[in-house]
């Protein structure tokens, strides 16, 4: 089994007043193998966001390492990290997150763009993966939320990361629509043998974890 992810110490903290530190993760270790689908649990306001934030590379740890196969990512500068965010690093967030003005294809084209990449079919057959086959041209008003966030999961899986971070994204639609985007996450990063961390507060979601874990005053406590 490969070693995807190995959290070292995590720790990130908030100033809070001169003596006080608000501390949403507190020396965390933990190792992640490559194709394992990973279920945070917590309460808002327990460190969920944050453990996602710090493992995509978009904050930094106040102290400990983050290794993703063996690239310590908590030293790279900036536009290293940004590079790593876009070639290994799928994005699912409860507010769909895409782009008014672009088109549903511009939308899911731009992870591509960002890389170099010109392959419009590509993008045509991520589209057809999850169900909305001929909305290339449409805008994200056009669809209803269910159908953004498929658009959110082909835009995430287009450029085919090793990662796929994806938070709370049931959390703004109905339980039926909710479970069949979980099938369709669950599916989707099964056929393309990517890592899932999903940060969620819904029991419903629990299906689709090989392990989960429970944020709770800055520590992570296994869950069977």
């Amino acid at each position: 089994m490969c070693v995807l992810i190995t959290l070292e110490n995590l720790t990130k903290y908030y100033r809070s007043g001169a003596s006080c530190d608000i501390r949403p993760l507190d020396g965390i270790n933990l190792r992640i193998i490559a194709g394992e689908r990973i279920i945070l649990l917590g309460k808002s306001g327990s460190g969920k966001t944050t453990f996602l934030n710090l493992v995509g590379g978009m904050d930094q740890p106040s102290h400990g390492r983050i290794l993703f196969n063996e690239l310590d990512i908590t030293n790279l500068s900036p536009g290293e990290l940004a590079q790593y965010r876009r070639k290994e690093v799928g994005f699912i967030f409860q507010s769909f997150n895409l782009f008014p003005t672009l088109t549903i294809g511009e939308n899911i084209m731009l992870p591509l763009e960002l890389l170099g990449i010109s392959d419009q079919s590509r993008a045509r057959l991520m589209l057809d993966a999850v169900g909305l086959d001929g909305h290339w041209n449409k805008f994200p008003e056009q669809l209803s939320g269910g159908e953004q966030q498929r658009v959110a999961i082909a835009r995430a899986l287009v450029k085919s990361p090793s990662l796929i971070l994806a938070d709370e994204p049931t959390g703004n639609l109905d339980q039926e629509t909710g479970e069949t985007i979980l099938r369709l996450i669950y599916t989707t990063c099964n056929e393309r043998k990517a890592t899932l961390i999903m940060a969620t507060h819904s029991v419903e979601a629990l299906w689709i974890a090989d392990r989960k874990f429970k944020l709770r005053s800055g520590l992570l406590q296994a869950e069977l």
